[in-house]
């Protein structure tokens, strides 16, 4: 299961990448069919180790952030004077 659309540009970028790797690497040609199931495989199989290490760090930027907010707005907060 792909769980990302990728645009059809992108897609077809990858796929020319991975050719272009595979040559440098083995000296021999893969072809669109070979190098599109090579692409299949490591969205199905390797996509979702990557996606969920994106979610992570974007959730600690996103943590960072708001320590940072409380912070700011922690020394917003005005002094009370109590009456008595």
């Amino acid at each position: 299961m792909i769980f990302t659309k990728i645009p059809k540009e992108q897609r077809d970028e990858m796929i020319e990448r991975i050719q272009t790797f595979y040559y440098e690497q083995t000296g021999d040609e893969i072809g669109e069919l070979g190098a599109e199931n090579w692409f299949d495989f490591f969205m199905k199989e390797i996509g979702p180790f990557l996606y969920n290490q994106g979610i992570s760090d974007s959730k600690d930027v996103l943590m960072d952030k708001m320590l940072l907010l409380e912070d700011d707005l922690y020394a917003l907060k005005r002094p009370l004077h109590n009456k008595r």
